[in-house]
């Protein structure tokens, strides 16, 4: 059957972070931060996703998934489609009101509780590594010794996981966070979703979440609310390309402007080519134009 793409928002919520999910939340957060079998996340909570303004004029946020497990860790993890350019700021700023919520009259900071952001996206964007997920902390900056553990940021990029497991790097029998991101491909990707159904034949957990995916899809107002939130982002993203590409075509021509210039005040082809990065044939060409 047809099944609804994970990476849009409304069915990642539905299959990750609707009541009854849980059990499968619990083993995605397992295998995403890694814990030792003592600190492993046993409960969870999912709290209400949406983050009041705290003045009249500020704008409420919606999070995609926000959570608390048994030891009073707040957890969000958010899902992108589409490079808005401010993951940065974006990141942080969901993780300072997160964390800043916890605070009660009354508490004191030291019962503040660690937070932890993931964000996993369907682009490329930690651009020092080829590592599919990435971990940021607070840490001094000549002996790198950990300030506090209160922030986790992880960065999950699908494009780069996609990469290692083409060139089979990756397995999704040996490591289940790979299981678990690879699961956001399997709607569109039929080696990926065969192999995730082979696992779940022993991993009650996998097969509980391909059930309850099963359930959503055949749902028919939850189908009516996927598409249309669908086509939300699917805009979206189109609107996002569209204004990269014509930012794209601006610093093209003003580059091309810059080397007519050159040419114009005599500088050798050579010596433009270096300096523009233009290649000598196009550099040719708008030669010829000035002629």
């Amino acid at each position: 059957m047809a099944l609804m793409d994970l990476k849009i928002d409304f069915a990642f919520k539905a299959l990750f972070g609707s009541p009854g999910s849980e059990p499968i939340l619990i083993a995605f957060l397992n295998a995403a931060l890694k814990r030792s079998e003592s600190g492993k996340i046993t409960s969870i909570d999912l709290i209400n996703p949406e983050l009041g303004p705290k003045y009249m004029d500020d704008k409420k946020s919606i999070l995609d998934i926000h959570a608390r497990t048994e030891d009073g860790t707040r957890i969000n993890i958010e899902i992108q489609l589409a490079n808005r350019h401010d993951m940065e700021k974006r990141t942080l700023y969901y993780w300072s009101c997160i964390f800043s919520d916890q605070m009660q009259k009354g508490m004191s900071y030291s019962e503040l509780a660690q937070t932890i952001t993931i964000n996993i996206l369907n682009f490329r964007y930690v651009r020092a590594t080829e590592a599919y997920h990435t971990t940021f902390h607070l840490y001094e900056d000549t002996d790198q010794f950990l300030l506090t553990d209160t922030l986790e940021i992880h960065f999950m990029e699908i494009p780069k996981l996609m990469t290692n497991w083409r060139k089979r790097t990756v397995s999704l029998h040996e490591d289940r966070l790979v299981r678990w991101l690879l699961l956001l491909e399997a709607a569109d990707n039929d080696d990926i979703r065969s192999e995730l159904e082979t696992i779940a034949k022993e991993d009650p957990v996998m097969k509980n979440a391909f059930e309850k995916w099963e359930d959503i899809s055949r749902d028919p107002q939850a189908l009516a609310e996927y598409h249309s939130r669908r086509m939300a982002i699917l805009d979206e993203a189109a609107a996002i390309r569209e204004a990269e590409l014509r930012e794209q075509k601006a610093l093209i021509e003003g580059k091309r402007e810059v080397v007519k210039q050159l040419l114009l005040k005599g500088f050798d082809i050579k010596t433009i080519c270096e300096v523009s990065g233009l290649s000598r044939e196009e550099i040719e060409e708008l030669s010829n134009q000035l002629h």
